[in-house]
């Protein structure tokens, strides 16, 4: 399967996102901490062949393509490189369900069109 890297931004800086769907939670590198982070009970995971204990997280909004969604996310030292470039978040299962975002592996894009039509004017 192809993986599907995306600039996102977050608090007025640019990320290179890999939206994965066999990860079920997302992850910020530390180096784009927000001030809203928090302490929670930790998490035992696997990541890029290391095993992580996790105990921060933070609940950002973030920008793609113009369009805004917000994530939960736990703060991690790094999640490394590949083809593409330096990976600096990493948006899960749960993000990707609750915004409707889905992959096209095919054309290795994201289909944002069920999170456009979630925009709505405010009167």
């Amino acid at each position: 399967m192809a993986r599907i890297v995306q600039k996102i931004q977050i608090n007025g800086r640019e990320l290179n996102a890999l939206f994965d769907t066999g990860s079920l939670r997302s992850y910020i590198c530390k180096e784009f901490e927000p001030p809203n982070t928090r302490k929670v009970p930790s998490i035992h995971v696997s990541i890029g062949g290391r095993t992580l204990n996790l105990d921060r997280r933070c609940d950002v909004s973030a920008m793609i393509n113009g369009l805004e969604f917000d994530l939960s996310a736990y703060i991690i030292d790094e999640l490394g490189e590949i083809e593409e470039g330096c990976i600096d978040a990493l948006i899960g299962a749960l993000c990707m369900e609750e915004w409707w975002i889905k992959l096209d592996p095919k054309s290795r894009t994201l289909d944002l069109s069920n999170l456009r039509r979630r925009e709505f004017t405010e009167y």
